[in-house]
């Protein structure tokens, strides 16, 4: 490892840790997202040009993957068959039919060539990186937290599946074969762990998981990777094996899902999912976005109007005024999944560069400011500070 890598990474550690901090030192508490992002910039190449985003590429990979991982740990599939879940997925059908209406007109203007990836990217919702800010707010819980889990998680998982089959490297059926595949690899690896639940490998398993071996965790970061690689290696984006094996670890986990959560959160939150913040920023071409700063506005614009504005009108019958703009802002609000669409539009030729750069912009200033926003109205609603017994229950 040479010492120009190491300075790198330093930086990005240095960044990660410096974050928090400053988010507790200005008033308002913005998300450290955002101080993450800024600070990739500041060090990436387009300003500073200290650190190189080569030099972190497989740390930034494996933030990602975490990222997706804890999405699907969190996610408890019966949700999606509940109230919350239908409403969830009516809004992001509508969302959908919205993107293809307003992209298809974009692109009859000349102002967009790459119709698929920028209709997906206007129904995404970043579930990984509202988590922390919701639970810090105490947003998750009660009938308006699952309301947002389940939206959260419809908006990253579905357009997940609709970027692996669309913009997949095979375009064809096969590609449909290996997204099952993975799918039908994750409940293979559920069943087996029903079928290891009462074994001497269980037990083993449990009993280390205190001790300096961490055997949960180790297979965890195991299953990771192995997912990664295997999804990467056929073409498929590896977020969706991420998500999946996110849903295994939670299946399999019965019993000790808080305790293991917390482990994940350690590790992720606090090592990996801030290495791809940073990261971000530093691949964030800074000189096209002023160049044109129009562009940045209207994708910006358009998804507030495109993903979050189908809140308003899906959940008038279950959810006060307040909470229904507080979740047009929060389902708005994506970075992850635009920067995979980005990379993959611009090296298939589809996408125009500016676009690209203006795209995930936009994804940056939405972390940036849609989440601040909705937790200043969240605030505003319920002013008095929960006590002891009145504590946001864990997300579903």
């Amino acid at each position: 490892m040479s010492s120009e890598t190491l300075l790198s990474l330093l930086l990005v550690l240095t960044i990660s840790a410096l974050a928090p901090i400053v988010t507790r030192l200005i008033p308002g508490r913005p998300p450290q997202v955002l101080f993450l992002i800024l600070g990739g910039i500041l060090i990436g190449p387009h300003v500073l040009g200290v650190a190189d985003i080569g030099d972190i590429g497989l740390v930034s990979g494996l933030g990602l993957g975490f990222l997706f991982l804890l999405a699907g740990y969190e996610l408890d599939p019966a949700l999606l068959g509940e109230r919350a879940g239908r409403y969830a997925l009516t809004a992001w059908a509508v969302s959908a039919c919205a993107a293809m209406l307003i992209v298809g007109g974009l692109e009859a203007l000349g102002f967009v060539h790459a119709f698929v990836p920028i209709s997906i990217a206007l129904t995404t919702t970043a579930l990984g990186a509202l988590l922390p800010i919701l639970r810090e707010q105490n947003m998750l819980g009660g009938e308006f937290g699952r309301y947002v889990f389940a939206a959260g998680a419809v908006g990253e998982l579905l357009p997940i599946l609709a970027t692996s089959l669309l913009l997949g490297a095979y375009k064809t059926w096969w590609e449909a074969l290996i997204v099952a595949a993975i799918a039908a690899l994750a409940f293979l690896l559920v069943w087996l762990a029903g079928l290891l639940a009462r074994t001497r490998v269980a037990t083993i398993v449990a009993e280390h998981r205190h001790a300096t071996s961490q055997t949960t965790l180790r297979i965890t970061v195991v299953l990771l990777v192995g997912i990664l690689l295997i999804t990467e290696e056929f073409g498929v984006e590896a977020a969706l094996g991420a998500f999946f094996a996110g849903m295994v670890l939670r299946r399999s986990s019965s019993g000790h899902n808080a305790e293991l959560a917390e482990k994940l959160d350690a590790v992720g939150y606090g090592i990996f999912i801030p290495v791809f913040f940073v990261s971000s920023g530093m691949a964030l071409d800074v000189v096209s976005i002023l160049e044109n700063p129009a562009r940045l506005l209207v994708f910006l614009v358009l998804l507030l109007l495109v993903r979050g504005l189908p809140a308003l009108l899906i959940y008038r019958k279950r959810l006060p005024m307040i909470e229904r703009l507080e979740m047009m802002l929060l389902t708005a609000t994506t970075l992850p999944l635009l920067v995979a669409l980005a990379e993959i539009g611009v090296s298939s030729g589809v996408m125009l560069p500016e676009n690209a750069s203006a795209l995930v912009g936009a994804g940056v200033l939405s972390v940036a400011i849609f989440p601040v926003v909705a937790t200043r109205l969240h605030r505003r609603a319920r002013p008095a500070p929960l006590d002891h017994d009145h504590q946001a229950p864990s997300p579903p």
